[in-house]
């Protein structure tokens, strides 16, 4: 099952072998004896690529949460009854850590005092091994491929949102196709292409290259643009969240802005994960409410 899941996550028979120290031949008996076992096959194979099947992915889904547990389980006493020490280095997006991760990270440093936690914020999505990281933490749809990601917290909300004196000029969008008539704050991803809003209407995705002259590329400057009238600004509600309470910004189109996947943090699948690392997931998946559950991911241009 070990076998299975690293290839899954890896895409191949030499990647998951390396990965798990164990030869290329070893992976591929265990994989097929599994899958003779249970009899299905769990992977298509080319000379080209290796992706599971349809009941591949299932099987996958159900075994991977309970190997992470067991594995979890198999550490050496020593090591999990050891307190924690060293430098653990954790990069994400600004806006992330300004919104989630920093409250965690006090709260981690309180119970682990003999940890040192360095955090690196940048908003391009970076090669966490090759900068010296530990791990990182992105939007579930952002993570590398090859990296061992553990998801947490919900689905992240967004709104479409404008200051009152704006709506009172200029009137208020119905459907996202009236924000053609309007001025919006348009955003440049970290990578340098727009970003086309995306909505969701009649079960159907929708994204629109917004009009508007003024670009911009940091979630904080453009809600001060939309807090001074210049426009329409589609930000992450953690931004917002206090100025739509106090009125100062009013959300429209709710019902046509979709959510995105919540945030995951990441790592490089080591077979043995550093203590620091071990403990702050834990800390993290605890205070979320959720458990640790292995997924790929697809690279994405969020910057999250």
């Amino acid at each position: 099952m070990e076998a299975v899941v690293a290839v899954a996550r890896l895409g191949g028979f030499r990647a998951a072998a390396r990965d798990l120290g164990v030869s290329p031949t070893a992976v591929s008996n265990a994989v097929a004896g599994l899958e003779e076992r249970i009899g299905t096959r769990l992977f298509n194979r080319t000379t080209r690529s290796v992706t599971p099947s349809d009941a591949g992915s299932r099987f996958i889904a159900t075994i991977a949460p309970a190997l992470a547990e067991i594995q979890g389980a198999m550490a050496t006493p020593e090591a999990s009854d050891a307190e924690p020490r060293g430098t653990l280095r954790i990069n994400c997006a600004v806006a992330v850590a300004d919104h989630i991760v920093l409250r965690h990270l006090l709260d981690f440093r309180a119970r682990h005092p003999a940890v040192t936690v360095d955090l690196i914020t940048e908003d391009h999505l970076i090669d966490i091994v090759a900068h010296g990281c530990d791990a990182g933490i992105r939007t579930r749809d952002a993570v590398p491929r090859d990296m061992m990601s553990i998801p947490f917290g919900p689905d992240l909300r967004f709104v479409v949102a404008a200051s009152p004196d704006y709506l009172r000029a200029n009137g208020t969008p119905t459907v996202p196709g009236e924000l053609m008539d309007h001025q919006c704050i348009r955003a440049r991803w970290p990578s340098g292409p727009m970003y086309r809003w995306e909505f969701r209407g009649e079960g159907k995705p929708l994204t629109i290259d917004v009009p508007g002259t003024l670009i911009l590329d940091d979630p904080r400057l453009m809600r001060q643009a939309a807090l001074a009238g210049a426009g329409f600004a589609y930000l992450w509600e953690a931004h917002v969240g206090d100025d739509l309470a106090a009125g100062r910004l009013v959300a429209v189109l709710d019902t046509w802005v979709p959510t995105s996947p919540g945030l995951a943090l990441y790592h490089p699948g080591r077979r043995h994960v550093p203590p620091a690392l071990r403990a702050f997931t834990a800390a993290l998946v605890g205070a979320e409410g959720r458990r640790p559950r292995p997924i790929s991911g697809i690279p994405s241009a969020t910057g999250m």
